[in-house]
């Protein structure tokens, strides 16, 4: 369902994300360790969001000692085999990237890139937001990325997708005494399709914005972080619409319009 349905609508963002897993084990007092977190010293409590010309990075710290770091590169779609949206770097990509980083971020990130081993590459998509989330009557409904594929901008793809399949089993048990599901399915899509939507959308922006890509509406050469007044680098992930909490039907206090329940 998700190829019948998406297939033709799934769009290339423009851009594409290096990524890498540092593993620090047993490594923490290491000259590389030492630097990153003079740099970056509230790692392990926040994202660290990096932003140069026409690019940006994301650097945060995972459990079990490991650093996880993505590089947002503009270019053209590349072509990939199957229906993954990863591919595997050749050593002259990766020769070719870590070079770059030299040139584009602090030498203490740039060492990171470099020491890290098997980068890959992500290639990023989303959709617009679709006009429905169910069909046939009440017989096929899509959940998380099926229904919202989403760039990662925004940092709710995983809560988008706990909150579909939440909202989605309290419409259920509101309606158990239909015969069909047909009325749980209506109030589920109109309970997550206006969130979704807009939030998609706002996901987008933030990554053509940190990209510096046009926006709608925007002069060709899109925003630029070397020329950008110090207040509109705020770029602050709590502008996502819905951040602090979504309309969840819950306990049945969200029928639907002219519902006689």
């Amino acid at each position: 369902m998700n190829y019948i349905i998406l297939h033709d609508m799934v769009r290339y963002s423009g851009y594409c994300a290096w990524r890498g897993v540092f593993d620090f084990s047993g490594k923490e007092s290491s000259d590389t360790m030492t630097s990153i977190r003079r740099a970056y010293p509230e790692l392990g409590n926040c994202l660290y969001f990096d932003l140069a010309y026409k690019t940006h990075a994301v650097l945060y710290e995972l459990p079990r000692s490991r650093l996880n770091w993505l590089w947002y590169i503009n270019g053209p779609e590349p072509e990939l085999a199957g229906n993954s949206v990863t591919m595997e770097a050749t050593d002259a990509m990766v020769g070719r990237m870590r070079n770059e980083a030299e040139r584009v971020w602090c030498p203490e990130l740039a060492r990171l890139v470099r020491e890290t081993a098997a980068p890959f590459v992500n290639v990023i998509y989303d959709a617009d937001p679709l006009p429905r989330l169910s069909w046939t009557g009440g017989r096929v409904v899509l959940v998380g990325d099926a229904a919202h594929p989403t760039t990662p901008h925004g940092l709710r793809s995983t809560n988008m997708s706990v909150m579909d399949a939440c909202t989605l089993g309290q419409c259920l048990a509101n309606w158990n005494s239909e015969p069909t599901p047909a009325r749980a399915l209506a109030e589920y899509e109109a309970v997550r399709l206006p969130v979704v939507a807009e939030q998609v959308l706002h996901a987008r922006q933030l990554g053509r914005l940190k990209q510096g890509l046009p926006v709608d509406g925007e002069a060709e050469d899109g925003f630029d972080v070397t020329t950008a007044k110090a207040e509109v680098l705020q770029l602050r992930q709590t502008t996502m619409p819905f951040f602090d909490g979504a309309p969840a039907a819950v306990g049945g206090d969200f029928p639907l319009v002219g519902s006689t329940r």
